[in-house]
């Protein structure tokens, strides 16, 4: 079973920049769509950005011209580069991966992003 870790999460401060990855155990050639996903104490869990297996991506509202995914197949891996951030991007990140066989959704274990001054 393919587990998916993030990392590089952290403490910044409001315009600056982080990079989030997140890195499979194995090949991730099985999964089609992945994802970016946060979550704030007592707030469901919303997409931040997904990506397609053909490299088609998609924004939340709230993130377009801020941030971009992109994924490596060759490395495994899918990251999440955030620029000017917020406050109110301040939660913990998730990674989520969809088997194009199964239609099982995969999750990372989560990092927590936090913006601050």
């Amino acid at each position: 079973q393919v587990r998916f870790e993030e990392s590089g999460g952290g403490l910044v401060q409001p315009g600056g920049s982080l990079r989030l990855s997140c890195a499979a155990s194995g090949s991730i050639w099985s999964f089609g769509r992945m994802g970016w996903y946060r979550q704030t104490p007592g707030k469901q869990r919303e997409l931040v950005a997904i990506i397609s297996g053909g490299g088609g991506t998609d924004y939340a509202d709230s993130v377009k011209g801020r941030f971009t995914i992109s994924r490596d197949n060759a490395k495994n891996t899918v990251d999440l580069q955030m620029n000017d951030l917020k406050p109110e991007d301040t939660a913990v990140y998730y990674c989520q991966a969809i088997n194009i066989f199964t239609s099982r959704s995969y999750w990372g274990q989560g990092i927590q992003v936090t913006v601050s001054s």
